[in-house]
C-alpha cells in the first residue's frame, strides 16, 4: 500500500482535526489550545517531541531505521485577527478571529505526514524533522524558532525544507505550484513623519508646512519606483495611510504617512531602503523641513532553491499526475517568514489549490477574507506531499539538475 493510499485511509481523521483547530483559531505565539491538539495528534508516535519556551511551538524528529541525512517539514498554526462569515458548520467559535490563511490545513497536513512517515520508520534512511510554528501572520515564528534550535534538534542541519501553503482561490483544488528562485516578496514597513512648523492657515508663510512637502514625497516614491528600480528586479511602493492636521484653518506641525514596500532580491530590499531614506530626507530638507523615516524590517524575500523547487514540482506530478503541478510564471507578492528558514536552508515553498468544489478560483474569496473557504479534500493529498517530499530527498544523494535553459521568468 502506497504513501497516497495510507493518507487516504485517514482522511476522515484529518479532517476532524482540522475542523477542531479551525473552530478554535488562536493569533500569535501563544497557541496553548493549537498545541494540545498537535500533541494529541502525535501521542504515541515515535517521535522526540519538544515545545517551544517563547512561543507554543511543538518541534518533532523522527529518526529513521536507518542513517541518513535530515530533512525539514513546516506547518505553521496561527489563525488572523479576522471575524469570520462563511457560516460553515465548523466555523469559529472565537469572536474576532479564524483561520482565513488555511494554517489549520498546513498543520492538519504536517500531522497527518508525521503519522504516515512514523509507519514507515525502519525504513527511513535519515531524520524527519516537524516544525509546527506559531506566529507567521507578522509575528516572525519561524525566526524564534530558528533561535531556539529547530534547524539543529536532529543534531544536524537539514540538507533541506519543504513548506505548504493552500490558497482558497487562485488555482483549483488539488494543484500544485512552486516556481524556482523568488517565490514571495520581501515586506518593509516605512514610517515617515515630516516636522514643520504649525501655523494660521491664512498665512502660510508664516509657518513651515509639511504637508506639501509630504504630499511631494508621496509622488516622488512612486516615481522612484520605475526610475530608480530595474523593471525585471521589481519593487511595489504603496502609501496607505496619510495624516495631517485636524480642521481646515490650521497648519499643522507635523504630517505622517505610512508605506508598505515589496522588493523580490536582496539587492533590491536594501537598495529601497537606502534610496527612500536619500529621498524623503533631500525633500524635507529642500522645503526647509527635517523628516524622520522609520523602517519596520519585516520579512525576507521567500527564495526558493532551483533544484529544490524542480524536485518538489516533479514529486507532486509523479504523485498525482502532471495536470496537477505547474511552475508560476511570477512570483507572489505576499510574504512568508518561511523565508527565514529558506535563509539557511535549501528548500521549496509549495502552493497548493484548496478552492471549494464548485466554486471558481478566479473569483473565490481570497486568502485572508472573512469569507475564505478551504476544502477538506486536499488535506490527504498535502500531508502525501510532505511525507514523499521527505522520503524521497533521504533516499536521494542529491536533487536531480534542472535545466536553466528552460527555467521560467519571474517577472
Amino acid at each position: 500500500m502506497t504513501i497516497r493510499d495510507e493518507a487516504d485511509k485517514i482522511a476522515g481523521e484529518l479532517t476532524e482535526l482540522r475542523h477542531a483547530i479551525h473552530q478554535e483559531p488562536e493569533i500569535g505565539y501563544d497557541l496553548p489550545a493549537t498545541q494540545r491538539k498537535v500533541l494529541a495528534a502525535l501521542d504515541g508516535l515515535p517521535l522526540e517531541i519538544t515545545p517551544g519556551r517563547q512561543l507554543s511551538s511543538v518541534t518533532a524528529v523522527l529518526r529513521g531505521g536507518r542513517p541518513g541525512p535530515t530533512v525539514l517539514l513546516r506547518g505553521d498554526m496561527d489563525a488572523l485577527p479576522v471575524h469570520e462569515a462563511t457560516g460553515l458548520p465548523w466555523a469559529s467559535r472565537t469572536a474576532g478571529a479564524m483561520h482565513a490563511c488555511g494554517h489549520d490545513l498546513h498543520t492538519t497536513m504536517l500531522a497527518g505526514a508525521a503519522r504516515l512517515l512514523s509507519a514507515q520508520r525502519a525504513d527511513i534512511p535519515g531524520n524527519v524533522i516537524f516544525m509546527f510554528q506559531p506566529a507567521e501572520e507578522g509575528g516572525g515564528g519561524a525566526r524564534i524558532m530558528i533561535d531556539e534550535g529547530v534547524l539543529g534538534a536532529a543534531g544536524e542541519p537539514p540538507v533541506a525544507a519543504y513548506a505548504l501553503h493552500v490558497f482558497s482561490g487562485m488555482y483549483d483544488a488539488g494543484v500544485f505550484a512552486a516556481r524556482p528562485g523568488p517565490a514571495l516578496a520581501a515586506m518593509d514597513a516605512i514610517d515617515v513623519t515630516v516636522h514643520g512648523r504649525g501655523g494660521h492657515g491664512s498665512a502660510p508663510h508664516q509657518a513651515m508646512d509639511p504637508i506639501p512637502a509630504a504630499c511631494e514625497m508621496v509622488t516622488a516614491l512612486h516615481a522612484m519606483v520605475t526610475r530608480k528600480f530595474n523593471v525585471f528586479d521589481p519593487v511595489v511602493v504603496t502609501v496607505g495611510s496619510f495624516h495631517a492636521g485636524t480642521v481646515r484653518n490650521v497648519i499643522p506641525d507635523d504630517a505622517t504617512f505610512y508605506v508598505t514596500a515589496r522588493s523580490f532580491s536582496h539587492e533590491s530590499r536594501q537598495r529601497l531602503r537606502d534610496e527612500t531614506v536619500r529621498l524623503v530626507t533631500n525633500i524635507a530638507q529642500a522645503h526647509g523641513l527635517t523628516a524622520d523615516v522609520d523602517f519596520a524590517g519585516g520579512y525576507p524575500v521567500t527564495v526558493n532553491d532551483p533544484a529544490e523547487a524542480a524536485f518538489a514540482t516533479a514529486t507532486a506530478a509523479g504523485l498525482f499526475g502532471a495536470d496537477r503541478a505547474v511552475t508560476p510564471p511570477e512570483p507572489l507578492a505576499g510574504s512568508e517568514d518561511f523565508s527565514y528558514v529558506l535563509n539557511e536552508v535549501p528548500g521549496a515553498f509549495v502552493l497548493l489549490g484548496a478552492c471549494p468544489p464548485g466554486t471558481d478560483p478566479q473569483t473565490a474569496p481570497s486568502n485572508h477574507s472573512a469569507t475564505a473557504a478551504f476544502t477538506d479534500d486536499v488535506l490527504p493529498d498535502g500531508a502525501t506531499l510532505y511525507a514523499e517530499l521527505a522520503l524521497r530527498r533521504l533516499a536521494a544523494e542529491r536533487v536531480p539538475a534542472i535545466d536553466t535553459h528552460s527555467r521560467p521568468s519571474w517577472g
